[in-house]
């Protein structure tokens, strides 16, 4: 057990994020378990929820870039799933649905727009930091339910990173980032739900990161692993409480933050933030 830290050992590095208002935001099809046509979203609640993520990491001291959303796009607020970016460097999107297809070229005007040179288009389906979380040692990659193994390869050619494919069992957890956050990336330090791997892939999360702060059914089903840290700072569903009290004794500060509209789509916190690593 990786012994207990006080929040004044942690570090907060300033962060550069994407994020994509939900001004268009609306659940008419389901191509998740969390998606029902048949519950209303309100619109205005979203956007008030969405303003409240996107002012909080203003508040901590990161920069927040924003992607312009279109019409007929309802799910561009999950802005992580348009691209991995690392180094300065752009992985592009290839969505698995027809539904969120036409969100790839979006994004990759935007970085284009933005002075981003290294780009990539992919050949294989990847969606983004739904399926690629970044540690120092590793690209830890999902796939069973969206993102291609073949991705996995170019993802490390590409970026020249060590990539481990890990498969997702459980299609609540239809992407990485609703199963493991990255905690501390300098560190190699994440929190993970044994849960939605397979019984393979949970044995090399235990080997790779022995010391991984693992959570319980329960924060997990709240989706508290679909979370954002600076290394400090650890913003999650309010209602994964069960996560709070660990990352505490870790000498992390957890931030509850209410998405539950959002939730309606398939998302929280991650979902709705792309970091852009320099």
């Amino acid at each position: 057990m990786r012994p207990s830290r006080s929040s004044s050992s942690r570090d907060a590095s300033p962060r550069r994020y994407l994020m994509c208002p939900p001004d268009h935001f609306q659940v008419t099809y389901s191509i998740n378990p969390w998606m029902d046509p048949a519950k209303p979203v309100d619109l205005r609640l979203a956007l008030a929820q969405w303003e409240d993520l996107r002012d909080r990491y203003r508040s901590l001291g990161h920069t927040v870039e924003l992607l312009d959303p279109r019409p007929g796009l309802p799910d561009m607020v999950y802005a992580a799933n348009g691209a991995t970016v690392i180094d300065g460097r752009v992985l592009g999107a290839r969505f698995a649905h027809p539904e969120r297809a036409a969100e790839a070229a979006v994004h990759l005007d935007w970085f284009r727009a933005h002075g981003f040179t290294e780009i990539h288009e992919p050949a294989h389906i990847n969606e983004g930091e739904g399926d690629f979380a970044v540690t120092a040692s590793y690209l830890l990659a999902g796939r069973g339910f969206r993102s291609s193994p073949l991705s996995h390869d170019e993802a490390q050619e590409f970026f020249g990173r060590p990539v481990i494919g890990l498969d997702l069992v459980d299609p609540r957890y239809y992407h990485l980032d609703t199963a493991l956050s990255v905690l501390d990336e300098a560190a190699d330090e994440i929190m993970y739900y044994p849960g939605a791997f397979s019984a393979g892939s949970r044995s090399v999360l235990a080997r790779l990161f022995p010391d991984a702060l693992i959570a319980d059914e329960p924060a997990a089903a709240a989706l508290g692993l679909n979370a954002v840290s600076d290394g400090r700072h650890v913003l999650l569903p309010q209602t994964a409480v069960g996560l709070f009290g660990p990352l505490r004794e870790r000498g992390f500060e957890p931030m509850g933050m209410d998405l539950g509209e959002l939730l309606k789509g398939g998302g929280s916190v991650k979902c709705c933030t792309q970091e852009l690593r320099a």
